[in-house]
């Protein structure tokens, strides 16, 4: 059966995003800037680079690694509409997921459909159907918990999360949306699985209990 996991950039003190973050605004409270150190490391990898149409160049090693292994093992992307509303402005026209994204909504809206294997579809009943649509078309490979912070929450509080698979930069927002925030009793348990470091980043693969 396909898992259910998360893959994300985090600050030191334990953000996801910088207070601020307002797409077309880089320079409002500093966010496109903190924002850009939290995920350097990840733009010199060479199969983000690739993958992206970035050019050629980049990194290789076990980071990279870790990079190819996420990307290929997602067969579906859930993500929450305000990530999908900053990125549907800033996203290449080919998105970079290549997958089915199903995105949580009250928006009621067509699906829109990326070349490259991208098509986003706007789910307005609910976290559950949105990951049942998502297992229906993975295919067998895993399910991507894309962000943001508060679509991670609510499907932690379901506790349907296997995986959380982290990126720690070594940069201090001092505020913005945190991680681990607004968790119901029980929370769920996780142990380590997998570290990976690095200058820019530490590599954390964290399994449920």
């Amino acid at each position: 059966m396909s898992k259910v996991f998360v893959n994300i950039g985090l600050s030191l003190d334990g953000y996801m995003a910088p207070e601020g973050m307002t797409m077309g605004k880089p320079e409002y409270k500093n966010w496109g800037a903190k924002w850009g150190a939290m995920m350097a490391w990840i733009i010199n990898q060479q199969y983000f680079r690739e993958t992206l149409k970035f050019g050629p160049g980049g990194e290789t090693g076990p980071v990279n690694d870790m990079v190819r292994y996420t990307m290929e093992r997602s067969g579906a992307n859930i993500m929450g509409k305000r990530m999908f509303d900053q990125g549907e402005v800033s996203w290449p026209e080919e998105a970079p997921f290549h997958t089915p994204v199903y995105v949580l909504t009250h928006e009621k809206r067509e699906p829109w459909v990326r070349p490259g294997g991208t098509t986003f579809y706007f789910v307005n009943d609910g976290p559950e159907r949105a990951l049942e649509q998502a297992r229906e078309s993975a295919g067998g490979r895993d399910i991507r918990i894309s962000g943001g912070a508060d679509v991670i929450q609510q499907y932690l509080n379901l506790g349907v999360i296997d995986e959380l698979e982290i990126a720690m930069a070594p940069v201090v927002f001092n505020g913005g949306r945190r991680l681990f925030e607004n968790l119901r009793e029980p929370v769920p348990r996780f142990r380590i699985d997998k570290l990976v470091d690095s200058p820019a980043a530490t590599h954390l693969r964290y399994v449920r209990e």
